[in-house]
């Protein structure tokens, strides 16, 4: 009988430390083999670390901190839930680069003496004006 087997065929309580986003497919699995999951998230389990930071450790002050009764386990997200969090993590990074990329302008135009306005849409409309207007004092490599 193999690890596999024995997880199918004897249902237990598994206590897992969240690390990654790879523990809440694990513990989904793991939950439609019969097992009761509970995901203990990283920063409750550090303080049960006694030594150097190693596998069976990890896994003392794992199973240390689950026994705790006043231990605040972690949801299990579904695939749905996992999903919107990744499509809000994507639009919150393009705001960063954007925002990044209108700073970025900015700075640039300041160094040949335009000073843009803040927010977005009245740095790029006044960007647009102040480049048709600059386009004989620029260099030609600002051009391209």
């Amino acid at each position: 009988m193999n690890s596999v087997d024995l997880l199918v065929t004897k249902p237990s309580q598994q206590r897992l430390r969240t690390f990654s986003t790879l523990h809440r497919s694990t513990a989904r699995q793991f939950v439609r083999l019969g097992h009761d999951v509970r995901l203990i998230a990283a920063q409750f389990v550090r303080p049960f670390v006694k030594s150097n930071k190693n596998d069976a450790a990890d896994a003392a002050a794992i199973w240390e901190a689950s026994q705790r009764p006043g231990m605040r386990f972690v949801a299990i997200k579904t695939a749905d839930q996992q999903a919107m969090l990744a499509l809000h993590r994507m639009r919150q990074q393009l705001v960063r680069i954007r925002v990044m990329q209108v700073n970025q302008l900015r700075g640039l135009l300041y160094e040949f003496g335009v000073v843009l306005p803040q927010g977005r849409r009245a740095s790029i409309d006044a960007a647009k004006a102040a480049l048709a207007s600059l386009a004989d004092q620029l260099p030609a490599v600002a051009h391209r």
